[in-house]
């Protein structure tokens, strides 16, 4: 799994920023008791990207989408799978 510092060291190397509020806001419910990565089916699609680009803006949204897709290799997702769109989504592509 990608840590913290981790996305915003590639964002540091990406975009010239580490963008800690956005990883903060997709990763928001990560600690809760009994989802752990289950919690990417929340923000980590389309829809949350485009959440993110109304809280932070538009280089924002290009970060959520670089570090959904480092989440989403994590899970065995390739460039050539669907990118999910919402959270439903992303269950039907049997990422949770």
């Amino acid at each position: 799994m990608s840590s913290f510092e981790e996305h915003c060291y590639e964002s540091i190397i990406n975009f010239g920023e580490a963008y800690p509020e956005v990883h903060q806001w997709l990763d928001e419910f990560m600690n809760k008791p009994g989802v752990f990565t289950r919690h990417r089916k929340f923000r980590h699609h389309l829809e949350g990207i485009e959440k993110c680009r109304e809280l932070f803006g538009d280089k924002a949204a290009d970060v959520a989408r670089k570090h959904i897709i480092s989440d989403l290799k994590l899970d065995g997702w390739t460039e050539n799978d669907e990118f999910p769109r919402d959270e439903d989504g992303y269950k039907r592509l049997g990422l949770w």
